[in-house]
């Protein structure tokens, strides 16, 4: 029973409460087709908070809607089989239109008691529009109590900052070596599977934050997002470099400068005064001597250019979230 997560037990526990809950109340009203607040209930929860509400929202336009298009056609044609079908087919046009996908089955169900019972009146269009509002209240009330999961993009984020830190040390390494045949691109692989996995992680809590809400986690794993394009691009370049100038140990040495202050809370502005000397000096020494070394010279530089476009990503974001 390895398949059964605590996480599903959890979930499934919460569907069965809230439908029970929904069924209770509407029986407690006595409510006609009580089950099928419980239904509306069990398809109204999601995933997160957003996404709770949205669906709500739609559906409960959508029903409006739905209620409209039955009267019409059951005024007009009848409460017979074919007027329902005549009724599920704009209301469906409507829905896939309107982007209300997800209200067509819920909705109708609903609408379907009105041929059952061969009557539009108020009462039982209370008793419909009470079935609503009693499945889709659970649905939203069970919900409200998502949390946002700080401690896993916590934990997450910080595997794809470790990642990130390996790749830069690796670099650093293979700069000063000529022979580059083991220097491989797998581990981009693994940091574009941690970047998703933290991705979703900041998506899932800010989807499940309704007030005080802030983008840093989004804002955080996107620069690292962007930052891991750049190193990309600096490997490309890396690989390239088959002979070693003079200036290679400084870019090596660098790398390793940058491995040393990486964490989190630091702009980096120090870094980039480190960087910005270093272009300077490399303005003032000779030019190569030979083609083989320009070409080694420029891959450096293009590094360099590469490595200043890294750290500003990092030193926009800390800036922009500082004192908070």
């Amino acid at each position: 029973m390895k398949w059964i997560k605590g996480f599903h037990i959890v979930k499934a526990f919460k569907i069965a409460l809230a439908a029970v809950l929904s069924i209770l109340t509407a029986n407690l009203l006595g409510l006609q087709y009580a089950v099928t607040a419980g239904i509306i209930t069990v398809l109204s929860i999601q995933n997160t908070k957003r996404e709770t509400l949205k669906t709500a929202r739609n559906r409960g336009l959508a029903f409006l809607c739905a209620l409209i298009l039955a009267f019409l056609c059951y005024s007009l044609l009848g409460f017979c089989v074919g007027a329902f079908i005549v009724y599920l087919f704009f209301f469906a046009l409507l829905c896939l239109s309107a982007g209300w996908g997800e209200a067509i089955a819920m909705d109708s169900v609903l609408i379907s008691h009105f041929l059952t019972e061969r009557n539009f009146g108020a009462e039982m269009l209370v008793n419909e529009l009470l079935l609503f509002i009693i499945g889709t209240f659970f649905g939203i009330l069970i919900n409200l109590h998502l949390r946002k999961k700080e401690g896993e993009f916590d934990r997450l984020s910080r595997q794809v900052d470790e990642e990130i830190k390996g790749i830069v040390h690796r670099m650093s390494e293979n700069l000063r070596r000529e022979d580059k045949t083991g220097y491989h691109s797998d581990c981009f692989i693994r940091l574009e599977d941690k970047i998703r996995l933290a991705k979703e992680c900041a998506l899932r809590n800010w989807n499940n934050t309704l007030w005080s809400q802030t983008s840093y986690e989004l804002d955080y794993i996107r620069m690292r997002e962007n930052q891991s394009r750049v190193l990309r691009n600096i490997y490309d370049s890396i690989v390239q470099i088959r002979m070693l100038p003079a200036q290679t140990m400084q870019v090596a040495d660098f790398f390793e400068e940058i491995e040393a202050q990486y964490h989190r809370d630091n702009d980096v502005e120090k870094l980039l005064e480190s960087l910005g000397k270093m272009f300077a000096d490399m303005k003032l020494e000779k030019l190569p001597d030979s083609r083989e070394e320009f070409e080694a010279r420029a891959l450096l530089f293009y590094t360099l250019m590469q490595l200043e476009e890294f750290l500003r990503l990092k030193n926009r974001f800390v800036v922009k979230y500082k004192g908070d």
